[in-house]
């Protein structure tokens, strides 16, 4: 089962192209000019078992909500793609992860219908280069696109780099288990015959 995509896609604010594989060892390859952002698309790659490659430019002396944004279509859409019709999948998953003070939980259901919940409430101020509630736009963008269910919340925790470390790598430990394949199962688990 090849359970691979490749995405590209160009608008008058951001130019991508991104390349995942489900099945991989986690390696990532990332140039968007955004180092922290980067650095949580790692860390989702490695706890994710995910192998990614993203190279994308974008109107970063506007803001970087764009590219943030549109990232989040295209690894939504590559996602999509790539899990194809969902046979044999785990459906579900879930995971807690501390990161030192921070604890955040993240559920996912693969059930074809977008839906996030976002409980964070974070310290004002940018994390890294990038002001905190870019993220939510990075996850709303990854989830419709996707077309998943996915709770993350924040247990506990005060300093932002630690919850939203902490989110990025629950959520791919989530993700992993959810996208597993169970062994001997060939349909898909919903009683309809379809995830969608």
């Amino acid at each position: 089962m090849n359970r691979q995509a490749k995405i590209e896609r160009k608008t008058a604010e951001t130019a991508i192209l991104l390349e995942l594989n489900l099945d991989g060892s986690g390696e990532a390859s990332l140039d968007t000019k955004l180092p922290f952002f980067e650095h949580m698309l790692e860390l989702w790659s490695r706890h994710g078992f995910f192998d990614l490659h993203i190279d994308a430019k974008g109107d970063l002396e506007v803001d970087p909500h764009h590219l943030v944004e549109d990232i989040g279509i295209c690894l939504g859409r590559a996602w999509k793609e790539a899990l194809g019709g969902k046979e044999g999948i785990r459906r579900y998953g879930y995971s807690a992860v501390p990161m030192d003070e921070a604890l955040v939980t993240a559920v996912i259901d693969l059930s074809g219908r977008p839906w996030l919940h976002y409980q964070f409430t974070l310290p004002p101020g940018p994390v890294g280069s990038l002001d905190s509630e870019i993220f939510r736009e990075f996850w709303q963008a990854f989830v419709n696109e996707g077309g998943f269910n996915l709770h993350l919340s924040l247990n506990h925790g005060s300093n932002k780099h630690h919850i939203i470390e902490a989110s990025f790598k629950a959520a791919a430990r989530a993700l992993n288990e959810a996208s597993s394949l169970l062994e001997g199962f060939n349909g898909v688990l919903s009683t309809k015959g379809k995830l969608e």
